[in-house]
């Protein structure tokens, strides 16, 4: 595939995630104008983002068995249907009919249905088109768009809000159908591997696939789930902690995001550009970064000022920038194209669950901060054990102290010359 035509179809592929992002990070700085448009509790307006949640999260699996069976190009676009469909919806509701808030919340069980075909989906389409080295990079590159629109959505929410309280879910319907058109005409065709064997057949032959890769699916899984978790707990936190403690809010509340969210992204695309095939170089960067992650929530248990908490914040999240690229790619090398849809549909789904019950559980532990990280820490170390474990990367260490012996012997020689 040629260099323009790659990044032209990333540049439509990317959207993908970004239309999973913006359904929730748009929302988030505009939840009590809604509260208030609507005349409803706390309660009722938390149930618009837990339910667009719940619901993708259920459906990711769905979209990818059926994906398997019937081609990914067709049911990303009928994901992104039921996305732009979901908007309609909401709109609906913001322009004065009786009972807006039921119109709204059945638009957005809509717009999960579609957004749960909507990341997952980008990844495995990615499979499909590419290998070695060039998939790597557009795992990372996947990354990337997925945490610009952590960055960007908040802003883009506020700015939209501008207008009126349900001009957001007009910008979502947009980004939506700029995707459709995207991949309509962008993706002619695809090499994959499509199941046509009886439903009973297929779920036995991933079930096959499920015992011999669990060594590794179920920690990649799991160590990508938390790292999510920990990291949007923790942005959750520093919202809360930063607006009661330091007054910080506005503009430059946005900002102080930008922040951590920025080199998430960063490390994210670095990871997927440098890690290309070599199985040993993943280990090495997945071990940093449960090193970083683990070794900044250690850190919270001690310092909780300001800047303390910045900068463990955006050192926990390089360590998931470089995790993620490298669970990513270890995944979808790990199955073959007939089962690849649904295993890394599974793998989203884990993923979207961690990033959805992150901010609930972190605002039930943040009124005992010490005790927060306390069990933050504890989860990440029993995670981080199981990966290292699972995928032996206790070898990596030694053959890391191997290499630096080596070199070590190689200057000292040098010097003495």
């Amino acid at each position: 595939m040629q260099k323009k035509a790659t990044v032209y179809i990333m540049s439509i592929i990317g959207l993908l995630p970004l239309v999973m992002v913006l359904g929730n990070s748009m929302l988030l700085p505009i939840l009590p104008l809604i509260e208030d448009e609507l005349n409803i509790t706390h309660i009722e307006v938390g149930l618009l983002l837990s339910i667009f949640s719940l619901i993708a999260a259920i459906v990711i699996p769905i979209v990818g068995f059926l994906s398997d069976r019937f081609g990914r190009k067709k049911l990303v676009l009928l994901s992104l249907f039921f996305v732009m469909v979901g908007n309609f919806v909401t709109i609906i509701g913001g322009l004065g009919v009786k009972e807006p808030y039921t119109w709204i919340f059945i638009g957005r069980i809509i717009q999960g249905i579609g957004a749960g075909g909507t990341a997952p989906l980008a990844m495995a389409l990615i499979g499909d088109l590419f290998e070695g080295e060039q998939r790597s990079k557009s795992l990372g590159i996947i990354e990337v768009f997925n945490g610009i629109g952590k960055v960007v959505s908040p802003f883009l929410g506020a700015l939209a809000a501008l207008f009126s309280w349900y001009s957001a879910f007009c910008f979502y319907f947009f980004v939506s159908l700029i995707a459709f058109v995207g991949i309509y005409f962008s993706i002619k065709s695809i090499n994959q591997e499509k199941v046509n064997e009886p439903l009973f057949h297929y779920l036995k032959m991933l079930m096959n696939v499920i015992r011999r890769e669990a060594r590794t699916l179920f920690p990649l899984s799991l160590i990508g789930a938390v790292g999510l978790f920990l990291l949007f707990g923790m942005l959750v936190f520093l919202s809360f902690e930063i607006e009661r403690i330091y007054a910080i809010n506005g503009l430059f509340k946005g900002f102080v995001f930008m922040v951590p969210l920025g080199l998430l992204t960063y490390v994210s695309y670095w990871t997927g550009k440098n890690i290309a095939s070599n199985l040993l170089y993943m280990k090495k960067l997945l071990l940093l970064g449960i090193t970083l992650l683990t070794g900044s929530l250690l850190g919270l248990i001690f310092f909780h000022q300001f800047h303390q908490l910045i900068f463990s914040l955006t050192i926990a999240a390089s360590g998931v920038g470089f995790i993620l690229p490298c669970a990513n790619t270890l995944i979808t090398s790990t199955v073959g194209g007939k089962e690849r849809g649904f295993i890394v549909s599974i793998y989203g789904m884990v993923r979207f669950l961690g990033v959805a019950f992150g901010p609930i559980f972190f605002s039930l532990w943040m009124q005992e901060v010490v005790s927060m990280f306390v069990k933050a820490s504890l989860l990440m170390i029993i995670t981080g054990i199981w990966v290292i474990i699972a995928f032996k990367l206790t070898r990596v260490i030694k053959i890391m102290k191997v290499q630096l012996t080596i070199r070590k012997k190689i200057e000292l020689l040098f010097y003495k010359k």
